[in-house]
């Protein structure tokens, strides 16, 4: 049983063509394992949401969860433009180096499922098992208008307590219903300016995704769908029973094509799942080991 409580802290410089970047990550396990697992999280969040099923799977994996850049404790890009999928794609091309590793298994939720299909989706690609949670090609219109009401926007707080009332709110689909659930997943989410609290993401992440235009997205969705078609090693779609960003649609037809991926249904969850829980650290855990 893995007994380490706290993760060891780490970077690595990445390259935009706006220049150099760091990237943060948290690294669980041990340092020399082979067996590497890279965890990443959705659009506004950080690495520290996986905590639990990293120690649930660190005597398993060396776990590695990212601070995508403009998040968390990595930088913020000089150019907002650049906080788009080929770039991420990029960064996590530069992590699985450092990382010494010739494949590692992914789990991506939501944006981090979404790079995890465009990286497994290359020749040669270095996803050994993926994990997509509550993403797909197609991509609700509804829920990205749900998202970008929030995405951005100039809020700050008094306090911590006051911060995990809010994202309790506008982050409620993720199912979590106890306070000290939800502190666990704001507080490494916040950062302190002067007297106030703010989410600790660049707003500025919000400049691509709101100048998306009808034919950008369905250029983007096509492109999506070339990638997933080309994926080859075994997949599994984790779906919230209420998301309203992946369909039931979408999902069957994921499992129809491509790599025929295995699917799952939380129940009672939205988007997307935040595998804090037995049931939901259950499904990863039972797909990456069998």
């Amino acid at each position: 049983m893995n007994l380490e409580t706290s993760p060891r802290l780490r970077d690595v410089k990445c390259l935009s063509p706006a220049g150099f970047h760091r990237m943060a990550y948290a690294e669980w396990g041990a340092p020399d394992n082979p067996r590497v697992l890279v965890c990443v999280h959705g659009l506004t969040r950080v690495g520290r949401d996986f905590d639990r099923l990293a120690r649930a799977l660190a005597s398993h994996y060396r776990v590695v969860c990212p601070d995508v850049v403009g998040r968390g404790r990595s930088d913020w890009l000089r150019d907002p433009n650049y906080y788009v999928v080929p770039q991420y794609v990029a960064d996590m091309a530069a992590l699985i180096a450092r990382l010494a590793v010739e494949e590692v298994d992914w789990v991506g939720t939501s944006m981090g499922g979404l790079i995890g299909i465009a990286l497994a989706g290359q020749t040669e690609a270095p996803i050994r098992r993926l994990v997509i949670n509550d993403v797909g090609p197609r991509l609700d219109a509804a829920a990205l208008t749900r998202i970008g009401a929030y995405l951005g926007a100039p809020v700050s707080f008094a306090t911590v307590d006051e911060a995990i009332d809010y994202v309790s709110v506008v982050a409620a689909p993720f199912g979590v219903k106890e306070r000290e659930d939800w502190r666990e997943l704001v507080e490494p989410a916040l950062r302190r300016e002067g007297e106030r609290w703010r989410l600790h993401y660049d707003p500025r992440i919000a400049v691509p995704f709101k100048s998306v235009t009808p034919e950008g997205a369905a250029a983007a969705e096509a492109a999506m769908w070339n990638l997933y078609d080309a994926i080859r090693c075994p997949t599994l779609i984790v779906r919230g029973e209420h998301s309203d960003l992946l369909t039931r649609d979408t999902q069957a037809e994921m499992r129809s094509r491509g790599p025929r991926a295995e699917g799952a249904e939380v129940p009672g969850v939205g988007h997307a799942p935040t595998f804090m829980f037995e049931h939901e650290i259950a499904l990863v855990r039972d797909f990456l080991l069998k």
